[in-house]
């Protein structure tokens, strides 16, 4: 037998590096590992990074230095799934760092992102995932890669995840990004509705908030509110109610009952199963501030509605709102104050109000939280709007005071609301003499002075309602007298502006076509004795006539043709003689009955401004030619077109200055030797013009259109219009959008409020 031989080993090639096994404690050198071709040194890179990331910001913000995220976004899809998987956790919990989220946009990660939400993925993939997304949802660009590179799809099956954090990350990109209305559109089409429903019985409290919050926004749309309601929406959302232990969630589950409460079916629905009466009572005997402000909150929503306000009047809800009047926290009583004004639509509502909440509301004005003062305002405003014993309620509540006193408020919302209150209230004399004893005329100056038209517009009107005294015009402006409509009409002509008149109604059918078209239409009373004869029979009758002037009358002849006639008879009968000695002493015995019976019949037939009849047929021409187009869009326009073609066409903006208003503006006043225009007459009109009879007309045809007055001259007109939907989404309503409307350049054409081509056509 031979002698054994040993096996030789062969050794390793000599191109291979033995295993080695490396420790490092700089991130830098860590962060060039990220480059290595092999799996395992990239995941126990990607591993040491995470772990290095997650201790806090500044070391997430020292990796983004040393260039660690674009090296990591190759391994987010990287084949092998350990990489795969600690690379997206590294992404997972460094996009909560602003710096890096922008970066992470840069590089446009979302889509390789959004494939680790694929079902084969393992849960930590999802996790982190989902994590990174709903990091990045917060900022508006990602929101909308997410939503357009189709990430809500998967984020909604992940509702549905066994793993806890997955269902929270996956929730709290939705709520980010159904804060677009195309993602709640899309949520619900993709019916995520029940999905987000299981998550209400949640056992872990995040979660729970999350998805009621995420009903928060989505419940804003109706089809949300009709599919919720059809899956017991309600019933989940008034268990957490009713359980003490889930107090937490009250504030926005009490949110999400706020939007569905707008709709009539549901108000009907939650009545009839005792929700409602639990609602109020809930409201009333919370001690949480933010629940009894939420309550009143969605009680105003509710009260948008006539039928909905009818069923809050029948389970007592003024009780409820007066009850949180008086609570004390400042944001219960602005949304109690809020929910009451909403209620007053309701006159059954506002004669409760009045009765129990009026003392309550004049308290609140001499608050010291301004959203609690303009609350009370608004309130008593739609309190005492065409009701009588309301506003004597607030006089008698002493709210004369604490009202004026508001008129100085910082918000223009409490002044417009405290100028209306006043205003409601002077149409009681005994009322008007006791704001005007408390000096409101000096306090009323500064409104008028606001830079806010509203505010100007309230207190303009509370001043025509409290200067109907003499004494309380004085008081506007000592040593200056303002002026009535008549005393301006019979002002001499001068070189100051011509003040538009409008005045589209028919004159009282008591006087003559000739007293209406002739001796009034430049606004004076004119002394042709026909005319003063026909004024004293119809309205003077206890002036005293001679026989003389009552023949006349009865002749229906003028005193020249009739003293000829008469001196005439009398010569055939007596001579010619004797007929030249009368006729003297009878025309000036006729002229001198003449003035007397003038004066007589001026002082009784009261001043009527000019009745502008060009304007008439304006209005009746755009009632039977624009409003009956279909959308108020095209009514907008067309009435536009309309007002452009009657004061003079488009202009082109180079040559706005030959276009001489001026001089025609001029020419009517001559003509009319009055400084008082009637906007009828305008034949070439600047932008204040045009403005002003668009919104005249539009207002009489229905079209709901705001003047606005700007500087040197300029004015212009602001409408609400729905845009169009964007395609593909059926149904959805957008909300309305403020456009300034052309009444010059191109007539009819609306530019949206803010963009360059209307701050051009506002300012010069």
């Amino acid at each position: 037998m031979g002698k054994k031989v040993k096996k030789e080993v062969e050794p390793p090639p000599k191109d291979v590096f033995d295993p080695l096994s490396i420790e490092s404690k700089k991130a830098a050198t860590v962060v060039l590992m990220l480059n290595s071709p092999e799996e395992e040194v990239l995941a126990k890179a990607c591993d040491a990074i995470y772990k290095f990331a997650s201790k806090g910001d500044e070391n997430k913000v020292t990796l983004l230095g040393l260039g660690a995220v674009e090296p990591l976004f190759k391994l987010v899809s990287h084949e092998d799934p350990l990489v795969r998987r600690n690379a997206t956790m590294v992404f997972g919990i460094m996009a909560s760092n602003n710096d890096v989220r922008k970066l992470l946009r840069e590089l446009d990660v979302t889509n390789s992102v959004i494939a680790r939400l694929a079902p084969e993925e393992d849960i930590v993939v999802h996790e982190f995932a989902s994590l990174c997304l709903a990091h990045m949802a917060v900022e508006y660009t990602s929101k909308v890669q997410i939503f357009e590179q189709g990430g809500l799809e998967p984020l909604i099956r992940l509702l549905s995840s066994p793993d806890p954090d997955v269902k929270k990350n996956s929730v709290e990109c939705i709520y980010h990004l159904v804060q677009d209305f195309q993602s709640r559109a899309a949520v619900r089409e993709l019916n995520a509705i029940p999905a987000l429903l299981e998550l209400l019985k949640s056992e872990y409290p995040v979660v729970q908030l999350l998805a009621l919050k995420t009903f928060g926004v989505i419940s804003n749309d109706r089809e949300t509110r009709i599919i919720l309601r059809e899956n017991q929406g309600l019933d989940h959302l008034f268990k957490i109610l009713e359980t003490k232990e889930f107090n937490d969630l009250h504030v926005e589950a009490l949110a999400v009952v706020a939007n569905c409460l707008e709709d009539v079916d549901t108000m009907q629905l939650i009545q009839q199963t005792g929700g409602l009466k639990k609602l109020l009572s809930f409201a009333e005997m919370s001690t949480i501030p933010d629940i009894q402000k939420n309550a009143a909150k969605a009680i105003t929503k509710a009260a948008y509605d006539p039928e909905n306000r009818r069923i809050l009047h029948e389970e007592e809800i003024e009780k409820c709102l007066v009850t949180l009047l008086g609570t004390d926290n400042d944001g219960a009583k602005a949304a109690a104050s809020q929910a009451i004004s909403a209620m007053c639509e309701s006159l059954a509502s506002k004669d409760a109000f009045g009765i129990q909440g009026i003392p309550q509301l004049v308290q609140l004005l001499s608050s010291e939280n301004e959203e609690v003062k303009e609350g009370a305002a608004i309130a008593l405003a739609n309190l005492t709007t065409a009701s009588p014993s309301n506003a004597s309620a607030v006089a008698e509540a002493e709210g004369i005071e604490p009202l004026i006193n508001v008129l100085s408020a910082k918000r223009d919302g409490t002044i417009a609301n405290a100028a209306t209150v006043l205003t409601n209230m002077a149409t009681q004399e005994p009322l008007r003499f006791s704001i005007q004893s408390r000096g409101v005329m000096n306090a009323i100056v500064e409104p008028l002075q606001s830079t806010n038209s509203l505010v100007q517009s309230k207190a303009a009107l509370t001043v025509a309602a409290l200067g109907c005294d003499a004494d309380a015009r004085t008081e506007v402006k000592p040593g200056v007298k303002l002026l009535s409509l008549e005393e301006l009409n019979l002002q001499e002509l001068n070189d100051h502006r011509a003040i538009i008149l409008v005045n589209a109604k028919l004159p009282d059918v008591s006087f003559s076509a000739e007293d209406k078209s002739q001796d009034r239409y430049d606004g004076r009373t004119t002394s042709s004795s026909s005319s003063i004869r026909k004024s004293s029979k119809e309205r003077a009758s206890s002036a005293v006539v001679s026989p003389v002037e009552e023949k006349q009358e009865s002749s229906g002849r003028s005193p020249s043709s009739l003293s000829k006639s008469s001196t005439r008879e009398k010569g055939s009968r007596k001579g010619k003689g004797k007929k030249e000695e009368e006729k003297p002493k009878d025309e000036e015995e006729l002229q001198t009955m003449s003035k007397i019976q003038q004066e007589v019949i001026l002082e009784k037939v009261p001043w009527l401004p000019p009745f502008d009849s060009i304007l008439l047929d304006y209005i009746t021409d755009a009632s039977k030619t624009i409003l009956p187009l279909t959308t108020t869009k095209e009514q907008v326009v067309a009435l536009a077109q309309f007002v452009a073609d009657k004061m003079g066409g488009p202009i082109e903006r180079d040559k706005l200055h030959e276009f001489s208003w001026e001089l025609h503006i001029s020419e009517i006043e001559f003509e009319l030797k009055c400084n008082v225009v009637p906007i009828g007459k305008i034949k070439k009109g600047t932008f204040y013009h045009r403005a002003l009879l668009f919104k005249v007309i539009a207002d009489r045809i229905g079209i709901g259109c705001s003047l606005v007055r700007g500087e040197y001259g300029r004015a212009w007109n602001e409408v609400k219009l729905v845009d169009d939907s964007p395609q593909g989404i059926t149904g959805l309503l957008l909300p309305p959008q403020v456009y300034i409307l052309d009444l010059m350049y191109q007539p009819g054409c609306l530019m949206k409020q803010g963009s360059a081509e209307a701050d051009h056509y506002q300012h010069i």
